[in-house]
């Protein structure tokens, strides 16, 4: 179970006599629970538009389910995050089930690699990969080898007695 799931967000500003049916705008956002996802639409909008949670209203909250969430998948994750010294584009390429999951692994390693913490990252996009030629990174690229095997060496059977006839084979 991922850590994240993936909201859409429907809001608008509130009718006026002026402007009676405003403008719908609609984002995918990647949150804990609904109340985060409420308030990252907010955040967003309010950047992006004049409006404020004060002047609109939320229309819709859905969740956005994974079509085949079994099957790996590589994702390309555009981001914008705030580090000690600027604001910083970038992209990076994640392997996993689902888009939830990816957007959880990638807040894992910008915390890990560049110590950016959920609220200085901002997802701009996900995308899934579906050919293989378009992958860029190359810690991705080693996994998209055909028949890729992980041989487990130095494998030590348990055996019942202290002492055997012949010595374990290990490999």
């Amino acid at each position: 179970m991922s850590r994240f799931t993936e909201y859409q967000v429907i809001g608008r500003h509130l009718p006026t006599d002026s402007e009676p049916s405003p403008k719908l705008f609609r984002m995918r956002i990647f949150a804990p629970d609904e109340v985060v996802a409420k308030s990252r639409f907010w955040y967003y909008l309010r950047s992006l538009r004049k409006i404020k949670k004060a002047n609109g209203e939320i229309v819709s909250v859905n969740v956005i389910a994974e079509k085949k969430p079994n099957k790996v998948k590589n994702f390309g994750i555009w981001l914008r995050y705030d580090s000690r010294s600027g604001t910083h584009n970038m992209y990076k390429e994640v392997r996993d089930l689902s888009r939830a999951a990816a957007v959880a692994s990638l807040y894992q390693d910008m915390a890990a690699r560049h110590r950016a913490r959920f609220r200085s990252i901002q997802i701009l996009r996900v995308q899934e990969i579906e050919k293989t030629a378009d992958i860029r990174r190359p810690y991705i690229k080693q996994l998209l080898i055909p028949k890729l095997r992980f041989p487990l060496p130095h494998r030590v059977s348990k055996s019942r007695s202290t002492f055997a006839a012949s010595r374990p084979s290990t490999f």
